[in-house]
């Protein structure tokens, strides 16, 4: 179990360190600036989506999960958020095409820029990973994609509390705790 850990933190860690800063700021800019966030994923991807969801609400920003019954109609100037890990989810790459037609910025975190959802992106954050044997022993699948996508969307939300002026008051105003 702890060789397991220590191996799943270290890569998580060394994944994290490949990410342009550039292209962090440049995403939390249009976050922050943006009418609506649409946020689209398919299992456990789906999950890291729903999650950063949540805490966009949290901080008072107009967000919805592609997916969900009341979700409204993607327009021109809206901000898509896709996460796939091999970027060839068919549904992913549909999603991106159908609404960057529409005129709306998409933003992929992927583990490839170079797959069929990251060509169909404005803007990719792409979550490079190790391809070794201890991998698909100790974390299998899209694990260090997963865990990895989840740390980075976590890690800007400081960035988004302070460009728009929050602090964790005025995210807890917002908790669902409140329902």
């Amino acid at each position: 179990m702890k060789e397991t850990t220590a191996y799943v933190l270290e890569e998580v860690r060394r994944t994290i360190e490949r990410v342009d800063e550039s292209i962090i700021d440049e995403i939390v800019e249009i976050l922050a600036s943006a009418p609506k966030i649409f946020i689209y994923g398919v299992g456990r991807s789906g999950l890291v989506g729903e999650a950063l969801a949540a805490r966009l609400v949290q901080l008072g920003l107009n967000v919805h999960f592609v997916g969900d019954t009341t979700t409204p109609i993607v327009e021109r100037s809206h901000v898509v958020l896709i996460f796939s890990n091999t970027g060839e989810t068919m549904s992913a790459v549909q999603t991106a095409n159908i609404v960057r037609r529409l005129g709306a910025v998409v933003i992929s975190i992927t583990g490839s820029a170079h797959s069929k959802l990251g060509i169909a992106s404005n803007i990719v954050l792409e979550l490079v990973q190790p391809r070794d044997e201890r991998k698909k022993k100790n974390a299998p699948l899209g694990t260090i994609f997963e865990l990895s996508s989840m740390v980075m969307m976590d890690s800007m939300v400081p960035l988004l509390m302070a460009r728009l002026d929050q602090d964790e008051a005025s995210l807890r105003r917002r908790h669902a705790i409140w329902v």
